[in-house]
C-alpha cells in the first residue's frame, strides 16, 4: 500500500535523531493498539511512523506551505504554532503519499483531538502519547489506561493537554475541548 522505504528515507532526512526515535516509537505503539483493539495495522505503523514528518519547519516555510497550499487556519491554530506540523503534515503526506482520507486526517487531529474520531485517529492520538520513548510524569499511568481503553486513556492525554494549555495561558482549540467533552458525556450515559 505505502512505501514504507521511502517514507522512512523522508523522516530520517527531515527530522532530528531525537524526532526520528520518536516517529519509530509512536509506529510500535500505533501498531500495538490497532492489534489490541482491531484497527487497521499497516494504516496505524505508518500513520505512527509520518506523523511529526514536517514537524521541524521553521514558521516560515509553514507560512509558506500553507500559503502555497491554499490552507487557512483557524484562530486558534494560528496563535498555537505547535499545531501547525499535523496541519502541513497531514496535506503533504496526502499529496506526496497518497494517504486515504481517514489517515490524513488522523496525522491532522493527532495533536488536538476532535468530536467522532475513528479507530485510526484515536489510536495515533493515544500511541503518540504512550511512545516508549515518552518519560513525561505520568506516561506509565497512560499506557495503562491505553490497556483498558482508548478512551480512557484519550481523557486523560486531553486533560493534560488542557490543563497545561491554560496553565500557560494559552488558547485550547475548540476541536480538544470537543474530543474532551464528548468522552466525558459518553461515560455518562
Amino acid at each position: 500500500m505505502h512505501n514504507e522505504e521511502k517514507i522512512l528515507k523522508d523522516i530520517r532526512e527531515r527530522l532530528s535523531d531525537f524526532r526520528f526515535v520518536h516517529s519509530l516509537a509512536v509506529a510500535q505503539s500505533a501498531l500495538y493498539l490497532a492489534k489490541k483493539y482491531g484497527g487497521d495495522e499497516e494504516a496505524a505503523y505508518i500513520t505512527g511512523l509520518s506523523h511529526d514528518i514536517l514537524k521541524e519547519l521553521s514558521e516560515e516555510e509553514y507560512l509558506a506551505f500553507f500559503e502555497k497550499e491554499n490552507i487557512t487556519l483557524t484562530k486558534e491554530e494560528l496563535a498555537a504554532p505547535k499545531l501547525w506540523h499535523a496541519v502541513a503534515g497531514a496535506r503533504y503526506l496526502e499529496k506526496e503519499y497518497g494517504f486515504s482520507e481517514e489517515m490524513v486526517s488522523a496525522v491532522r487531529y493527532h495533536t488536538t483531538g476532535r468530536e467522532n474520531m475513528t479507530l485510526l485517529e484515536k489510536i495515533l492520538f493515544t500511541a503518540d502519547f504512550i511512545s516508549s520513548d515518552r518519560d513525561y510524569d505520568g506516561a506509565e499511568d497512560m499506557r495503562k489506561r491505553a490497556e483498558i481503553s482508548l478512551e480512557y486513556a484519550m481523557e486523560e492525554g486531553l486533560r493534560f493537554t488542557i490543563e497545561e494549555l491554560a496553565r500557560n495561558s494559552r488558547p485550547i482549540h475548540p476541536d480538544t475541548v470537543a474530543c474532551y467533552n464528548e468522552i466525558l458525556l459518553s461515560k455518562s450515559r
